[in-house]
């Protein structure tokens, strides 16, 4: 039988990685991909002890590097249920880097991962609710309950039916773009 209800705690995780030369570019910089891919893991562990299901993952909000990760330091990823819906939830993450050697971290990145919990047959299936303890839990799932409508009204208001070319063309002379037309 499926709980109604779980605490943020209960499904919280936090992992921490050494970050070595083979996760990195020329510059001995650690690359993106192999921070997504980190981050895509912890989400899905996380939606996955919450939902007690597999989850996938059905959209990433914004992922900006705020600070580059050097080989060697130890890469923090933490995520949490912000949100939950029927079927799906939002994990939020948060990336930190630490220097081994002088003790220093620094906020690489956060992100806010949607994962949709899936039965056996591949079929989204209902998830527990959150319970919401503190003033923090509550700013969080209203901001996933805002986030998402405005996701949904950017979408819309973009459509190829919806979308007005003379309405952008104001944006688009102060940009570094050029329109021309085939004739």
């Amino acid at each position: 039988m499926i709980k109604k209800f779980k605490s943020i705690e209960a499904s919280q995780l936090t992992i921490t990685e050494l970050m070595l030369p083979s996760h990195s570019n020329f510059r001995g910089k650690i690359h993106g991909g192999h921070i997504l891919n980190l981050m895509d893991q912890i989400a899905f562990a996380c939606a996955s002890k919450h939902s007690s299901n597999y989850c996938v993952t059905a959209s990433v909000n914004k992922v900006d590097f705020l600070n580059p990760i050097d080989v060697g330091e130890l890469l923090t990823l933490k995520a949490s249920i912000n949100y939950t819906g029927r079927t799906s939830m939002v994990v939020g993450l948060r990336v930190e880097s630490e220097n081994i050697r002088t003790g220093e971290t620094k906020h690489c990145n956060s992100s806010y991962f949607t994962m949709v919990a899936k039965d056996d047959h591949g079929k989204s299936t209902p998830i527990p609710g959150i319970i919401l303890t503190n003033k923090d839990e509550i700013r969080r799932y209203a901001r996933s309950i805002t986030r998402q409508k405005e996701g949904s009204h950017r979408t819309s208001r973009f459509s190829s039916e919806a979308f007005k070319t003379e309405d952008y063309l104001p944006l688009l002379a102060k940009s570094n773009a050029k329109i021309e037309f085939p004739k």
